[in-house]
Order: structure tokens, then C-alpha cells, then sequence
């Protein structure tokens, strides 16, 4: 991890904690290793290709990073008729022996998932040439060329989701922190702040960003992702002070900013959460009365196309750079909070997306893929 955090620390890089995929542990490891087939009436085209999954220890239950991609490989089990392993890695030294048993087993791709993963994956990929890999949000330019980055510019949806909070919020305070001051989560918190930037410029406002400053590049994080109660604590603080739109960047942590929110609704206080990654109404049903919105990664069609190409005969190292544009970065729906956001500021949003396609509003962050 010395290295990683180094080039971190040199250049920007594309991609947030860890989503995770597959394969046959060795000993010690973690759990053991589930897989499956095309069932019914699957095509049985692609049935002797295995297609494979190694996580983070945010696990496939996490609600975000992790669900989404993994949904991508059950949804290729099912389109393509292929077979499919995966494993979740229980901490980071499992990383390389995850992936080692993967090129073991037979795995034609294998996906990883996000920067903590990013020297495992290009160890591994070195030592078999002959085995293809993908993985979300990092990208490195000497990455051997049988590795597929699938990467984000999500500080594009992350600026319609500022936008869209600083226009709803009543206290003129909304909020943001992160799992860990990395590229792939700080990404979001630099689009966040940009968008509520431009409201204020927009409407001659003065809505506040708690938790995040981007010229410092500095603000509030959590220190990993998997200490939900702290991201209450944190969620907590941010309401206390007086933010009532929290858009939390840290993975499974969201449901601690959730809990928080909801509390807050029971004793009167008008909150809102924002969540990442996957669409929260969908992946995390519990806080949905709360949820605004979501800044999506449309993780599950990126894994499904990569696998599709590969078993194809089709793959191709050049990164996938999701945008507004095509549709890999976009903010989810409204739902239950429709009423909640005023026509105008609907009408509002869907052209500052326009805009940002067309590129009349440049959108900037040093983590973006393209600005590489």
C-alpha cells in the first residue's frame, strides 16, 4: 500500500472504495467463494466462460460500491448465459491472494474493485499476460495492457446534486464528508461544493458547504469505511451546527448519516440525505422517506458490457470514462421526495445537465479521469 499511497499522492486517479468481485479463496482468506451459472432459459452460448469478482471489505451488502458492481455480474449470468465466481476480500492483505486464485481457477476476466486494489491487480495482471482483468475507479497509466480501468466523472452528477441541495435547503447549510481523503471519494465532495458554488452565483445566495473545502483540499472524514456509528456522530454534528442536507461519500458509512437523518426527522427537524454510488431508494429502502437524491455510477452496465466484450472476443485495455454523456454518471430521481423540489428548481437541474454535456458549465475536479 506504500506505493499506492505514493503515486495517490503524485497524480490524480479515477475511482472510490472498493468494489469487489471473486473467485476461490486460499486459506485464510475469508469466506468461501460462491459462484453460479445460467439458469431457465439463459443463452448456453457463453456457458464454458467464467467471468469473475473480488471485493473490498465493504462486501456486496454494502448498499453502494460494491452491490452495484456486483449486480453487473449477475446480470451477465443471466444475459450471457456465463459462469461467474466472486469473493469478498475481509482486509487488504487478501487482495493479492484473491486475485492469484482467481488466474488459478480458470477466470477468463476478472473485475476488482477500486484503488485499494489498483497494485494487486497490477502485480497479478503482470505475472499472467494471458488473463484479462477490469477494474472500477483506478486508473494508472502503466497498467499492463490486458487491464481495463472502468472509471467515473462523478464530480459531474456530484454538481447537480449541489445544486439541487443548496436550492431545497432551509437553513442555507448543507454538508458532506468522506470514508478517506482519496481521490475517488474526494471527487464527489469537489463536484458537491462546485455546485452549490455555482447556485450562489446563480441566485446571488450564500448556501454554505460543512465538511469540505476544495481549495484545501481538506475537511471531515470518517478514517475508513466501515464505522457506521461514527459517520452518525459525524451526521450528528453537521445537523447540530445547522446543515439539513447531508450527502455522505463513504460507502456502507451512509447508513450512519441515514440513521442520523431520521432520528432528526422524528424529533422535528426537516433533514435530507444525499446518497452515492448506487440509487439509495433502490439499494437502501430503509432511509428513502429521507432521500433526496443519489449520485449515481452506473456500475452494474459498465461490468456487464466489459464481460460481454471480453467473452466476445472483444477486449479492449482503453479505459471506460463514464459521463453525464453516456450515461455513466447521473442523478438519480426524486421519488418520494418529488414534492420537495420546486418545479423551477426540476427545470433548473435538468439544464445545468444539459449545459455540463454540451460543455457551457465546465465542471473541474484533479480527481476527474478526463482532466488526466
Amino acid at each position: 500500500m506504500t506505493s499506492l499511497r505514493h503515486r495517490l499522492a503524485q497524480r490524480s486517479l479515477a475511482g472510490v472504495a472498493a468494489i469487489g468481485a471473486s473467485v476461490l479463496v486460499l486459506s485464510g482468506c475469508g469466506a468461501a467463494p460462491s459462484s453460479s451459472g445460467a439458469s431457465g432459459g439463459a443463452s448456453a452460448t457463453n456457458s464454458n466462460y467464467l467471468g469473475c469478482m473480488v471485493s473490498d471489505s465493504g462486501g456486496f451488502d454494502d448498499k453502494s460500491f460494491n452491490q452495484s458492481g456486483f449486480q453487473g455480474l449477475q446480470q451477465a449470468v443471466k444475459d450471457l448465459g456465463i459462469q461467474e465466481k466472486h469473493v469478498q476480500s475481509k482486509a487488504d492483505t487478501d487482495y493479492d491472494p484473491n486475485l492469484r486464485s482467481m488466474v488459478q481457477a480458470g477466470c477468463k476476466l476478472t473485475v476488482t474493485v477500486g484503488f485499494l486494489l489498483g497494485d494487486a491487480t497490477k502485480n497479478i495482471a503482470t505475472a499472467n499476460p494471458n488473463s484479462h482483468f477490469a477494474i472500477i475507479d483506478y486508473s494508472d497509466p502503466t497498467f499492463p495492457k490486458n487491464v481495463k480501468p472502468i472509471v467515473y466523472d462523478t464530480a459531474q452528477a456530484a454538481f447537480l446534486a449541489g445544486y439541487l441541495a443548496a436550492g431545497v435547503s432551509k437553513t442555507g447549510k448543507v454538508a458532506t464528508f468522506g470514508g478517506l481523503n482519496i481521490p475517488t471519494v474526494t471527487i464527489f465532495m469537489d463536484g458537491f461544493a462546485d455546485g452549490v458554488k455555482y447556485y450562489n452565483q446563480k441566485k446571488g445566495k450564500n448556501v454554505q458547504v460543512l465538511g469540505w473545502d476544495k481549495d484545501k483540499q481538506d475537511g471531515v472524514f470518517v478514517g475508513d469505511f466501515k464505522s457506521i456509528d461514527k459517520g452518525k456522530v459525524l451526521t450528528q454534528g453537521f445537523l447540530q451546527q445547522g446543515a439539513d442536507i447531508v450527502l455522505p461519500v463513504a460507502g456502507p458509512v451512509g447508513a450512519g448519516a441515514g440513521s442520523a437523518i431520521l432520528d432528526a426527522k422524528k424529533s422535528g427537524t426537516d433533514a435530507k440525505l444525499l446518497w452515492v454510488d448506487s440509487d439509495g431508494y433502490l439499494t437502501a429502502p430503509d432511509y428513502k422517506s429521507v432521500l433526496l437524491s443519489s449520485v449515481q455510477k452506473t456500475m452494474a452496465t459498465a461490468v456487464e458490457t466489459v464481460l460481454k466484450d471480453d467473452a466476445n472476443g472483444k477486449f479492449d485495455a482503453t479505459p471506460y470514462v463514464g459521463t453525464l454523456a453516456n450515461g455513466g454518471v447521473a442523478l438519480a430521481p426524486y421519488h418520494d421526495l418529488d414534492s420537495a423540489v420546486p418545479a423551477d428548481l426540476k427545470s433548473e437541474v435538468d439544464q445545468l445537465k444539459s449545459d455540463i454535456v454540451s460543455g457551457k458549465v465546465k465542471v473541474s475536479s484533479k480527481s476527474s479521469p478526463v482532466s488526466q
